[in-house]
């Protein structure tokens, strides 16, 4: 019995260590980001519960409208966010799950944004 344990131990081991010396298996190919005008439009809507629909704010709000605002100031706005030149309290963790495409054509989304009356 003490023989099969043995022998058991061996090959657990032996696997264990085969296995060890494999690569690690590549990280996973993610989808390229939607950049068509209903991909960016849903980015976009994501920013109503904060910033108002179409970026524009509730009257009153602290929030800033982001609707009618110029494309590259948005553009700025949010890398300074990413990049930690700029603090708030969410912004920061948002900004940094979007690529410079995708900042980009937010920000040409919210820049056609007009206000309806």
């Amino acid at each position: 019995m003490r023989k099969q344990f043995a022998m058991a131990f061996a090959a657990s081991a032996m696997a264990g260590a085969s296995f060890a010396q494999h690569p690690a298996p590549p990280s996973p190919a993610f989808a390229a980001p939607n950049l068509t005008p209903q991909g960016v439009a849903a980015m976009a809507a994501n920013c109503a519960m904060c910033h108002g629909q179409r970026g524009y704010a509730v009257a009153g709000s602290s929030m800033p409208s982001l609707g009618g605002q110029a494309a590259a100031g948005f553009v700025e706005q949010m890398t300074a966010f990413r990049e930690g030149r700029r603090e708030g309290s969410v912004m920061p963790q948002i900004a940094k799950g979007f690529t410079d495409a995708e900042i980009a054509a937010m920000g040409a989304y919210f820049a056609q944004q007009r206000q309806r009356p």
